[in-house]
Formats: structure tokens, C-alpha cells, sequence
């Protein structure tokens, strides 16, 4: 694949219109297929950044000489301006263009990961570690912009699923490439290699990522107007709400699960990183299918929902009191498929739904609920572990899962009803299916 000599940008008018029948087949399947690629590239580096963290934290603590509700808080700490920074991000990509924050966000935090391996006291990770979430908080709306205008609506949450599992690469690549380096040339070397990649990713962006081929339809100027109304829509903190109960279940068992093995079951941490292969595929398959069983059942996540959340709720204990690594592992599996088969369903009815205008800040809205759960939950599992014991703080996730369920029930379950939802609480003019595709 050859760079174009100027790279398109976000606004440039120019671009391909795939309205045009004879087009798209051709042009706009290559630029999905080329946005997907590039998108997984940047996620997978996006989260690897932050699961770097998760394996070496035994090592940090024992440095400088933590309690788990001390190593709790390094986690958070990014996670609290991972929080912060959504909707300002949304926004930012509204004004100015999804790849242009895409390609900020990624030489921010690839610079704060590589200062993470300088930190010299506690203070000094709390300090770093916000300043990474910062940076990495505003690429999930340009991320969904970008992919919305990118894709026509019913192919969006296969290709969104595809994107994801990424997540689930990195759960593997992570420990594989952590634990060794941390082994051999201590915890601060993974940090400074993790950081050198998302250089490489922000040029592939730059040279790569094709033009638009959605535009924001009729009537953006009345959309725009009502942009101040956007943090008053009630659906948006449905579905945020619905995504907080998923990253309860998720955050607290991705964040604690390598600790647990470590300090508790006495599995060394090489053999973790190994163990921790089996969710993390089993994830990617799982966002994967549910990103497609979602593009079929044109939305209704309830279906999809309401049943993963069941198995996780049963799961969620099994695994807490389970007293071998292998049998804590293979329910961890479970709950972990269980949540990712969940994950797409959440973001289909939005981001098909969404005026053009607002899929930056709309989506920000949504993805904030997620990290609040991640920001929140390890924190309260370390104090929870520190006063009771790891398996009393896995248990707790199940609030999660039922706080999930309910919201799937109580949330518009097609791009119809959320854009009806939406307009009217905006007070906009919804758009149609055909102006969003």
C-alpha cells in the first residue's frame, strides 16, 4: 500500500462521496477495510500501553513499598482522566477533525508511557499515570468518528467487533512481551518499549487513513445548535450506564486476575502471562461474534445482553472461590466471553443513531460510563481485598452484571427508536437511516 502525497483530512471536500452507486463497492470496501486495519493498529497499541501496568504492578509495589488500595490508585489514576477527558475529546473531534485528535492522542501518551518508566516515588506514577489517561482518553470518540464515517451502518459493529478484539491481541501480546523484558531488564524497560510503538502507528495514520465518506447529512446546522443539550440527553447515560455495568465485571477481573495468580495461587509471573492467553482469545472471538450477531439483529442488544450478563453473574463466584489457577482461569473464560459477546451490542443502536454532528461527543458520553467503571472499581477491589479477602472482591463484580442487564432493558433497542429518543430530547430533527449511510 503506497501513501498518498498529501494525506486527506478530515474535512477536505474533495473526498469521495459513495452516494455515487458506481463508487462504493470498490472505493468505500477498501477504505473499510484499510480503516479497520489501521484503527486495530492503533487500538492494539492504545491498550497494550495500559495493560503494561497490570503485570508489573507486584513489582512497582514491592519498589516502592504499596498497598493494594496504593496500587488500586495507580491504576485509577489513569483511569480517573481517561474519565475526564471523553467528552472533551468528543468535542475536540467534532471541531477539528477525528484524525488530527487520533494522531494528538497518540504522540501524547506514547511520550507519558515512556516517562512512566522514569516515575521515582509514588507521587510521581499517580502524576504520570493521569497525564497517560489524559492522552489516551480523547482517541475513543475520534476512534467511533472516524470508523462512522468510514462505514455504511449496517456493516459498523462487525467491523467496530473486528476493531476491538484488538483489545484482546494485546491481552496477549502484553504479558508475552512483558514478563521477559520485566524478568530480564526490570518493570521500567516495558514501559520504554511500549512507548516507541505508537510512533510507528502514528505515521501508518498519517500516510494511510483514507478521506471520509460520510459528510454529517441535512440539517447539521440545526444539529449544531443544539449541541449544548447533549449532556442532558437521558438515552446517552442509559447506554453509559449500561457500559459502566460490562467494565465492572471486565475492569475489575483484567486489572486483579495477574496479582490474584501471582501473590495468591504462587504462579510465577511468566506462567501468568501464558495463562492469561486463554480469555484473551477467547475475548477477541467473542467481540468479534457479538459485533456481527449485532449487525444482524439490527441492534435489540437486549437479546445479546440480558443472557451474558446471566452467565457472568453465575460465573463471577464459581471463579472467586475457585482454588486452583486452572479452574480460576477457566471460569474467568467464561465471564470474560460472556462481556465481550455483550460489548458491541451496547454501541450498535448509538452509533448508528447518532446525528453526524454529535458521534464524537454522543459516543464520548457513552465510553465515559465505561471508564468511570474502570477508574472506580480498582481501587474499591483493593480495599475490599485489603479488608476482607481477593475472592469477597471478585464476587463483588456481579453488581456489575445486573446493573448491565437492567440498563439493556430500559435503553431504545434499534437506531430508529435511539435517534427518535435523542431528537427529542435535543430538540433536534433526527435523521434518517439513509442520511447516516
Amino acid at each position: 500500500m503506497s501513501a498518498p502525497a498529501v494525506p486527506p483530512s478530515d474535512t477536505d471536500p474533495a473526498a469521495v462521496d459513495p452516494a455515487a452507486p458506481a463508487g462504493r463497492s470498490a472505493a468505500a470496501e477498501r477504505a473499510v477495510r484499510t480503516t479497520v486495519v489501521l484503527l486495530f493498529t492503533a487500538w492494539l497499541i492504545d491498550y497494550a500501553d495500559r495493560l503494561v501496568i497490570n503485570f508489573v504492578l507486584p513489582s512497582v509495589g514491592e519498589e516502592f513499598h504499596l498497598t493494594h488500595g496504593q496500587q488500586g490508585l495507580i491504576v485509577s489514576a489513569f483511569f480517573l482522566a481517561y474519565a475526564l477527558a471523553q467528552i472533551p475529546g468528543g468535542v475536540l473531534t467534532d471541531r477539528f477533525g477525528a484524525r488530527r485528535v487520533i494522531t494528538w492522542a497518540l504522540l501524547a501518551w506514547s511520550l507519558f508511557t515512556a516517562l512512566t518508566g522514569f516515575a521515582w516515588s509514588f507521587a510521581a506514577l499517580l502524576a504520570v499515570r493521569f497525564l497517560f489517561g489524559a492522552a489516551e482518553g480523547v482517541f475513543p470518540p475520534a476512534s467511533m468518528k472516524v470508523l462512522v464515517e468510514r462505514t455504511a451502518s449496517e456493516q459498523r459493529m462487525g467491523a467496530n467487533g473486528l476493531i476491538m478484539s484488538s483489545n484482546a491481541v494485546a491481552a496477549i501480546a502484553a504479558p508475552l512481551a512483558v514478563a521477559p523484558l520485566a524478568a530480564v531488564f526490570g518493570w521500567r524497560s516495558a514501559f520504554f518499549s511500549a512507548a516507541a510503538l505508537g510512533v510507528f502507528v502514528v505515521l501508518a495514520i498519517r500516510a494511510w487513513l483514507p478521506a471520509p465518506l460520510h459528510r454529517g447529512g441535512p440539517g447539521a446546522a440545526e444539529e449544531r445548535h443544539g449541541m449544548r443539550h447533549v449532556l442532558r440527553i437521558g438515552v446517552l447515560w442509559r447506554f453509559a450506564a449500561m457500559l459502566f455495568g460490562l467494565n465492572v465485571v471486565l475492569g475489575g477481573l483484567l486489572t486483579w486476575a495477574p496479582s490474584y495468580l501471582r501473590t495468591e495461587l504462587g504462579v510465577p509471573l511468566a506462567t501468568v502471562g501464558v495463562l492469561m492467553i486463554a480469555p484473551a482469545v477467547a475475548s477477541a472471538a467473542a467481540t468479534i461474534i457479538g459485533g456481527r450477531l449485532s449487525d444482524r439483529l439490527g441492534g435489540h442488544h437486549r437479546k445479546l445482553i440480558v443472557p451474558s450478563m446471566a452467565v457472568a453473574a453465575l460465573a463471577l463466584p464459581a471463579m472467586a472461590f475457585s482454588s486452583s489457577p486452572v479452574g480460576f482461569v477457566v471460569f474467568a473464560t467464561v465471564v470474560v466471553i460472556a462481556a465481550s459477546l455483550a460489548y458491541m451490542p451496547i454501541l450498535a443502536a448509538p452509533l448508528s443513531g447518532l446525528p453526524p454532528a454529535y458521534v464524537g461527543v454522543g459516543s464520548a458520553v457513552i465510553v465515559l460510563g465505561g471508564q468511570v467503571a474502570s477508574m472506580v472499581v480498582p481501587p474499591v477491589m483493593g480495599v475490599i481485598t485489603d479488608a476482607f479477602s481477593f475472592e469477597v472482591a471478585f464476587a463483588s463484580l456481579v453488581v456489575g452484571a445486573l446493573v448491565a442487564a437492567l440498563m439493556a432493558v430500559l435503553t431504545p433497542q434499534d437506531s430508529a427508536s435511539f435517534r427518535a429518543a435523542f431528537g427529542a430530547s435535543a430538540r433536534i430533527r433526527p435523521t434518517t437511516d439513509s442520511e447516516q449511510s
